[in-house]
């Protein structure tokens, strides 16, 4: 095992209204301070109370879903938690990722895409 899941991050236009609807649906708490998250305009978390965090980023001029039509694909990507961001990052670039942002070496977070394109993130625990 490389990583933990930290959370599943869904884009959206509106944030707080994206999490006001899941918390709705699935309880739990909008904007819990959280050091692993910063939040703001364009970035909000509901923490559940069965203990799973949904976050909700903002994308402009967001183009919503439209199933089944794959010209508006699905827009989700994964956080994953990692103790050794370095080791983590030559563990998945082995088994086919592609490093997408490595960022300054300052951040906590590294991008990187699956084999088949989709966007994940590896997040310092």
């Amino acid at each position: 095992m490389i990583a933990k899941l930290q959370c599943v991050v869904l884009d959206c236009a509106d944030v707080l209204e994206l999490s006001r609807f899941y918390q709705s649906l699935l309880g739990g708490a909008v904007n819990q301070p959280d050091p692993r998250w910063s939040l703001g305009e364009g970035w909000a978390t509901l923490h559940t109370d069965g203990g799973f965090v949904l976050a909700f980023q903002r994308v402009k001029d967001h183009q919503p879903p439209r199933w089944p039509d794959s010209t508006h694909p699905q827009q989700i990507h994964l956080d994953l938690g990692v103790t050794d961001l370095e080791g983590a990052q030559a563990d998945v670039l082995e088994r086919g990722a592609t490093l997408l942002d490595e960022g300054d070496g300052k951040r906590s977070w590294r991008i990187f895409a699956d084999p088949a394109g989709h966007p994940f993130c590896l997040v310092r625990d």
